[in-house]
């Protein structure tokens, strides 16, 4: 077979360009259909009832007063719910986690379903769900990091270990010349994408349909086979659209498997949607933190110790633990490294993934701590951190690109005008006399790969199709894959059928842990090669062909034509190809997989440092974030506007973190009291600061055969903790607890 090769035209290339989203269109003028705008024939609705405690046992409902209601069709209970072909509680892999599917009286966090009432009309079914008027055999609620004695995991995250470390902790901080112990601590986050969770689901025999916001149609499609006995292949997920998931919707949710029990119940066609307040339980959250960092350094200010143990909180009935001690296990070298975490087991809805989980809580401590072992010091923040940046993972030893960490913060240090920035704490004042703070962050976020597959084809009329189940849930993955495919099959974007968002495509993985691009691209990049392998193998071995014999010197494609590359004035278009083969077309697939030998060898992530200016009102500790720098590193770059829009995303989720998000739980009830976005605080427009982000050049060889790291999560690493920074700069007052509140500089 001939050698071909994958090349980058130098012109009117896809790759690269920023491009407006190809479905930006559907999606101003309201013709992009999510979930919930799908309405069957037969269409019922259907409302979930929740618990209002966090533990104990329901031992009344109403359901005669439900179903008697005008409009009501049916009230799905544990006496009537569908048998399972699984048990919802079974968990055979990191990724699974246990179901609320009405099994049992049980109560385990407040927010659980304990029925669904299903009716003509939502409206109907939403007054049948207040008719069912529960009561509880109430136990005592247990929240908070204090309510029980800790215990240490088995694993943290998707299946990370608890604990690692190198080296002797105890003798480095011994031996410093200087050392701090600090405690961080971060509140609670609960998921609210703009999109709540939503199905509409239909069943014809044996045969479901599902329309559902999914981050993973193959997992959701398996889940559900299993769930129901079901052969996976009579299964279709349907997510062309999600109104963002950032972690809650990569598996399903109870309610989601909920709303297809309620439609095999009636036998009719269901659509079930969360209100919002519904949200605050059963789809995920960020758990708690309270984390504790030791450092010690030599007289010079290298660092010779750093420990950092979390403590954190999951479920009472199952395990997900905020691996937020992880991050300080790659970033800064020291000859002794220990992290650790342990956690206990609360009246909540289990923990789960929430952009970039682990990461964005654990960076806030760290780089705080970091900012503290700066002062004490007398150095720069700055230059602290370049000094101590590692050459190689402290745990693993795996080589570390300090060399594109310290290119973001050259770049980004120099657009912010760090120079000018006092090194006394509140020295800094603006014209209007509020006092003014400079900080920066570290951010860093792994360069993850999965597994995918696609398909692609290459057609008679010189058209191009690639296909693959795979998502976009805001970050433009519709426009970046399609890009890569263009380029793939050296056609243009005009000339490319890209279809995308359904189950009975080929698997592309999930749109997760920032890897999508580079995991559905690569799988994208294989099958276009293998394409252009079989038209190239036509095309050079027909004496006819111009390209004939060019098998040695190979050939690559563009503009919708095979060249010659030694000699780009002999080629052929891909029409005449297959004409003179009596073709209709050619089509191939391919699959992808991240390279355990490269994984091994090499250290993999996307790098960046976050530059933060406050000013904070002297006389009432208002604070107000004036600017955000972000300078990141992130291999290849598909589509720059693409990537500049999930920067600012991840950078303003930041400042949320940092000054706006909490969820208040009432520790009597275990129920969240501020669930809603009028109490639970998110940045509006007004708190958004002039904000910027530097595209810094990276050419990484090693993470996958196209180059490309994620974007998605990296904004958030360092933004926080670059905030946290700058209020102390501004202030002189260490916050230690996010998010900070004006009564935190006040106390």
């Amino acid at each position: 077979m001939p050698d071909i090769a994958y090349e980058q035209a130098r012109h009117g290339s896809s790759i690269g360009q920023p491009l407006t989203r190809r479905d930006g269109i559907l999606k101003v003028t309201g013709a992009a259909t999510y979930a919930a705008d799908n309405r069957p024939g037969g269409l019922l609705h259907a409302v979930v009832a929740v618990s209002r405690i966090a533990r104990g046992r329901v031992t009344h409902l109403d359901v005669a007063a439900a179903k008697g209601h005008p409009g009501v069709v049916a009230v799905m209970t544990g006496a009537n719910a569908p048998k399972l072909a699984q048990d919802p509680d079974a968990k055979d892999n990191p990724f699974m986690f246990r179901l609320d599917l009405l099994q049992s009286d049980q109560v385990r966090y407040a927010h659980q379903p304990i029925a669904v009432v299903i009716a003509e009309t939502l409206e109907a079914a939403t007054e049948g769900a207040e008719l069912l008027a529960p009561r509880y055999a109430v136990e005592p609620a247990r929240i908070g990091l204090d309510v029980e004695a800790p215990e240490e995991p088995d694993a943290v995250g998707a299946g990370d270990k608890a604990r690692a470390s190198r080296g002797d902790v105890e003798a480095g901080l011994a031996e410093a010349e200087r050392r701090i112990e600090t405690v961080y601590e971060t509140a609670a986050q609960y998921h609210n994408a703009l999109e709540p969770h939503a199905i509409v689901a239909q069943w014809d025999g044996d045969r479901l349909i599902v329309d559902t916001p999914s981050q993973g149609l193959g997992m959701a499609q398996m889940r559900l086979a299993a769930l129901f006995g079901l052969d996976p292949k009579n299964i279709l997920v349907r997510s062309p659209f999600l109104g963002g998931g950032f972690g809650s919707k990569g598996l399903l949710s109870g309610p989601q498997v909920l709303g297809v029990m309620a439609a095999k119940l009636v036998g009719r066609p269901v659509k079930l949607v969360l209100r919002r307040e519904q949200m605050f339980g059963p789809v995920g959250h960020r758990a708690e933190t309270r984390q504790t960092l030791r450092l010690g350094t030599d007289a010079s200010g290298a660092l010779t110790a750093l420990d950092h143990h979390t403590l954190t909180a999951t479920s009472s009935f199952d395990e997900f633990y905020e691996p937020a001690s992880a991050l300080s296990r790659y970033l800064y070298a020291a000859p002794a490294v220990s992290t650790g975490h342990s956690g206990v087991r609360v009246d909540t809805g289990t923990p789960l993934f929430m952009r970039a989980p682990g990461e964005a809580s654990g960076s806030v401590a760290l780089e705080g701590a970091i900012d503290e072992m700066a002062e004490a010091c007398g150095l720069d923040p700055l230059d602290f951190r370049l000094k101590n940046y590692a050459e190689a993972e402290p745990i693993s030893g795996r080589p570390f690109s300090s060399k594109a960490l310290r290119e973001c913060y050259a770049q980004g240090a120099a657009r912010f005008g760090w120079d000018k920035r006092a090194k006394a704490p509140r020295s800094m004042r603006d014209s209007a006399g509020r006092l003014v703070g400079y900080g920066v962050g570290t951010a860093l976020f792994p360069a993850l790969m999965m597994q995918a597959e696609a398909r692609a084809e290459i057609r008679a009329d010189g058209t191009g199709t690639v296909a693959l189940g795979a998502h976009d849930m805001g970050q433009g993955a519709w426009t970046a894959l399609a890009q890569i495919a263009a380029d793939g099959l050296g056609i243009d974007l005009a000339q490319l059928d890209f279809q995308s968002g359904r189950s009975d495509l080929p698997n592309a993985g999930i749109a997760g842990g920032s890897a999508h691009t580079a995991t559905a691209g690569s799988a994208i990049h294989s099958a276009t090669s293998a394409v252009l392998a079989q038209l190239a193998e036509l095309a050079t071995g027909d004496e006819r062909s111009p390209l004939y014999g060019a098998g040695n010197a190979g050939v690559f494609a563009r503009g919708g034509r095979l060249l010659r590359r030694d000699d780009e004035g002999r080629g052929e278009s891909f029409a005449d190809i297959l004409a003179r083969a009596g073709r209709a077309s050619v089509s191939a697939e391919g699959k992808a997989a991240p390279d355990p030998a490269s994984r091994e060898a090499y250290a993999m992530h996307s790098h960046g440092a976050v530059f933060a200016e406050v000013s904070v009102d002297p006389d009432l500790g208002q604070i107000r974030v004036t600017r955000l720098v972000g300078a990141f590193a992130a291999g290849r770059i598909v589509n720059p506007r693409l990537v500049t829009s999930q920067y600012y995303g991840g950078m303003i989720w930041g400042v949320s973190f940092a000054l706006h998000e909490n969820a208040v739980l009432d520790p009597r009830s275990g129920r969240v009291m501020n669930a809603n976005l009028g109490e639970y605080h998110v940045p509006v427009n007004a708190d958004v600061p002039a904000i910027e982000a530097i595209l810094v050049e990276e050419h990484d060889p090693h993470v996958n055969p196209l180059g490309i790291k994620g974007v998605g999560e990296i904004g958030i690493t360092g933004t926080a903790g670059a905030i946290a920074n700058a209020v102390y700069h501004a202030t002189g007052i260490r916050v230690r607890k996010t998010p900070i509140t004006l009564d935190r500089l006040l106390g």
